[in-house]
């Protein structure tokens, strides 16, 4: 078997391992089972959640079985880590719907079924639990001094709005969940987040209590951007996988727009390319680097959106910005009233209507500064007032920046 450790250590997911020598040795020697939990705060993954989801697949190419736990039952308690204040508390039949959106997704990445991957909720065994039966197994091996030195419940207890029971016991639920998967399904290695550290090895630590046997954690890093911004996100909000909230074209351009810093480290994290290829592209410098990023927008939106949508994006995106012909059917794309054109929209307006520039003192600033565009054209006039008279084949085509682009069609 290939040694997909290394793989992992040279993509860049590896931040820390339990036992780093003895995990590089199950993986390349042995078959074995390994999950990552997703809770369900919300019904589709953001580009962040690629990392784990990512990390899975080379495991599963690898001939090792994935099991993708949904928080259906830790969801309800929310997850303290990385927040300031207690996470929103969810109705179950909101956290339901969320997993079914989630596990959709998931289905583009990951094989399901015997043998070869499992899909499991969380809810199954942990809404069923005695509260007493279960402090009685569970809660007497955790040592509430040893759990508030912990980042997540140590930033919290030392803000003013401090740290909520319900949340106190996120730790222990997870660390069953490692518990449950180990004695049903042969679960050996969980991996997650950096800042779910501590979380995950307190399910190590409960396994070998209880079982007495060595299960393994591996944590992949944060990854921010080069601007030290968070993954995913942007001026306009989240980058989603759910065409829904996020169009393909809209995903396509915020990969080919990542820093040129980043476009060797995102290549070989968020898509398959051979390192050899992934090397070489990251190499690119000054106009080329333009290619480099091309690829990188091209290979992780066919990852989750299918080669068509990929390649439509990819037409589309060159068209926008002057590069061949544009493909209009992929880009965002609202509808007018021709008789609301006919009576005038101001540019502003409309710029802000379709969520190009931001708020509309936002729009004028960027008139302003030469940033806005109709049917590429530069917009000079804060105060100009479109109308029937500006369409191109029917439509009016929008532009802020190098980055993005709208079509308002009239009808």
């Amino acid at each position: 078997m290939e040694n997909v450790f290394e793989i992992l250590r040279e993509r860049g997911f590896i931040r820390q391992s339990t036992n780093p020598t003895e995990i590089a040795r199950i993986l390349s020697e042995e078959r074995i089972t390994y999950y990552v939990g997703f809770d369900a705060t919300a019904e589709s993954f953001h580009v962040g959640s690629l990392v784990p989801i990512m990390a899975m697949v080379h495991l599963q190419r690898a001939g090792h079985t994935p099991i993708a736990i949904i928080g259906g039952g830790t969801t309800m308690i929310g997850d303290p880590s990385g927040k300031t204040t207690m996470r929103q508390l969810l109705l179950r039949e909101t956290i339901d719907a969320n997993g079914d959106g989630l596990l959709s997704q998931l289905k583009r990445y990951l094989d399901f079924g015997e043998g070869i991957g499992t899909f499991l909720n969380n809810a199954d065994w942990l809404l069923p639990l005695s509260y007493i039966d279960f402090l009685r197994e569970i809660g007497r091996h955790f040592r509430v001094n040893e759990m508030i030195k912990a980042e997540a419940y140590r930033q919290r207890l030392e803000r003013e709005e401090g740290l909520s029971f319900i949340e106190f016991n996120y730790q222990l639920l997870q660390a069953y969940d490692f518990l449950h998967l180990f004695r049903h399904h042969g679960c050996v290695l969980q991996l997650g987040g950096d800042d779910q550290w501590g979380n995950i090895l307190a399910g190590v630590d409960l396994v070998r209590r209880l079982e007495g046997r060595t299960v393994h954690a591996l944590t992949f890093p944060l990854l921010t951007t080069a601007n030290g911004e968070k993954m995913g996100k942007t001026a306009t909000g989240a980058v989603w996988l759910d065409t829904n909230r996020t169009s393909p074209y809209d995903f396509y351009q915020y990969w080919i727009n990542v820093d040129d810093r980043d476009v060797k480290r995102f290549l070989a994290c968020f898509t398959l390319l051979p390192m050899d290829e992934v090397n070489r592209l990251g190499e690119l410098k000054g106009d080329s680097i333009r290619k480099a990023k091309e690829v990188l927008a091209y290979e992780v939106t066919k990852l989750a959106h299918g080669d068509v949508e990929a390649e439509n994006a990819r037409s589309a995106s060159r068209g926008a910005f002057g590069d061949g012909d544009i493909d209009l059917s992929a880009i965002p794309t609202t509808i007018v009233d021709a008789d609301r054109l006919n009576g005038g929209i101001p540019v502003v307006d409309l710029f802000n209507e379709v969520g190009l520039g931001g708020s509309k003192s936002a729009v004028r600033r960027l008139i302003q500064q030469g940033g806005a565009y109709l049917n590429g054209e530069q917009i000079n006039d804060t105060n100009a007032i479109l109308t029937g008279e500006h369409l191109d084949r029917g439509a009016l085509l929008l532009r802020h920046g190098k980055k993005h682009v709208h079509r308002v069609v009239i009808e």
